[in-house]
């Protein structure tokens, strides 16, 4: 189901689970304007094609105790593609590492972290990360605040984008 093939209901649905994943069917079918049966199976659908790849709860990383967040910035010695797997599994494994993300550029990923306190990140740095096979360089950034923490996709861009189209 290309994005094309998504009608206003389709983003309405997604757009309204996206900010609030746990409301009941009944009351997302009314806030999108039709009645139960179908919104259901609309989100039936919308899941099956890969749209909507899950639910779950925001949770907040400081107050059960994660006081520290960096974000890693990674170098590798080589950027071959059985090589880069492998350490994206590496990150897999990393409780610590809660996203991974690859980049073009100067750096090759860059890891968002959590930890309790600098001394179990700096542990896991030492131990692990930097430790890790083809890791040439890592180069860390402590947050001090969030300002923005949205999940998803800006759907009023993408309404605009699809009224432009001809």
């Amino acid at each position: 189901m290309p994005t094309s093939k998504l009608d206003p209901i389709d983003r309405m649905i997604l757009a309204e689970l996206q900010a609030d994943g746990r409301m009941t069917n009944v009351e997302l079918a009314k806030r999108v304007g039709i009645s139960a049966p179908p919104c259901l199976r609309r989100v039936r659908t919308l899941e099956e094609a890969g749209y909507i790849r899950g639910y779950h709860a925001d949770v907040d990383a400081r107050a059960l105790g994660f006081e520290v967040q960096v974000f890693a910035m990674v170098g590798l010695q080589s950027q071959a593609e059985a090589d880069l797997s492998a350490f994206e599994e590496c990150c897999r494994g990393w409780s610590l590492v809660r996203e991974c993300h690859m980049l073009n550029g100067e750096v090759d990923f860059i890891l968002k972290c959590v930890a309790p306190d600098l001394s179990t990140f700096q542990t896991f740095l030492t131990e692990q990360l930097t430790s890790a096979e083809n890791v040439a360089s890592v180069k860390t950034s402590l947050v001090i605040r969030d300002a923005k923490d949205d999940p998803g996709v800006p759907f009023d861009v993408l309404e605009a984008r699809l009224a432009e189209a001809p």
